[in-house]
């Protein structure tokens, strides 16, 4: 189904709830819900939308908004956006920050965020997924990963040994190699307040 006609439906099927809802809180909700996938039409948003579903069904890592090669670029970048997202993720140097605007007063900061270490955590619960290839250095592996014309949304490579996740992030054409071992190294970090 397209995704304007899925949109469509959607609102439609919230309208059908709302009349039938008897909570003027439930329907304060039905109303949100409805005007949040109308924002997502009328400002143009629908792909982006349509992406995001795929990358939920595909169990892929958080969406970001950006990526940065350094801090200092991310600042720049926030500082001077006159309209910076309000709750979203970007990635700073590969790892995941959390962005936060605050309309009222202008405040903007970049609030480091372990979303993807905890993704990383859920998806060694069973065991690694086997890696898709095998490469002895990183060149080798940066070389095929950014050499693909058509990227998976994910996949386990293994580079001298060790396991990463090769993410391509479509909505904004970046592709990243996180360590598994970040998930390790997380664990270790919350253990160490109850020790």
């Amino acid at each position: 189904m397209a995704i304007g006609d899925f949109i469509n439906n959607a609102v439609d099927f919230l309208g059908r709830i709302h009349e039938n809802t008897q909570s003027a809180e439930e329907k304060e909700w039905l109303v949100a819900a409805a005007d949040a996938l109308e924002f997502i039409w009328a400002t143009g948003r629908a792909y982006e939308f349509e992406d995001y579903r795929k990358s939920r069904e595909l169990d892929a890592p958080a969406l970001v908004v950006a990526a940065f090669k350094t801090r200092e670029e991310a600042e720049a970048w926030l500082a001077n956006n006159p309209s910076p997202p309000a709750m979203a993720y970007v990635l700073i140097t590969d790892e995941y920050h959390f962005v936060a605007y605050r309309r009222e007063s202008n405040w903007r900061a970049f609030l480091p965020h372990p979303t993807l270490e905890l993704y990383l955590e859920e998806m060694m619960r069973d065991g690694l997924p086997p890696a898709v290839a095998t490469f002895g250095t990183r060149e080798e592996a940066d070389a095929w990963f950014h050499g693909q014309t058509e990227s998976r949304a994910q996949s386990v490579i293994q580079v001298g040994g060790e396991y990463f996740l090769a993410v391509y992030y479509r909505n904004i054409n970046h592709r990243a190699l996180f360590p598994f071992s970040i998930a390790e190294r997380h664990k270790k970090r919350k253990k160490r307040p109850e020790e």
